[in-house]
């Protein structure tokens, strides 16, 4: 589950694929991804196999005012 919908991955997608499914770059500023309730560090991602029923929560920050 990617911010609450349902989607299919690949068996060895990570918490990188699953930021890409949510319509953010990995690699983008301001972009942070929890899996369950631990927010994980950006250099974590490629590396954080999911498994069936993870949940994955993407998440951009917005300034303003």
């Amino acid at each position: 589950m990617i911010n609450g919908q349902v989607h299919e991955l690949e068996a060895s997608a990570t918490v990188a694929d699953a930021v890409r499914v949510a319509g953010a770059a990995p690699d983008e500023p301001g972009v942070a991804a929890a899996l369950g309730e631990e927010v994980l560090s950006r250099g974590a991602w490629a590396g954080t196999e999911l498994s069936d029923g993870d949940r994955v929560e993407v998440v951009r920050a917005a300034a303003g005012g």
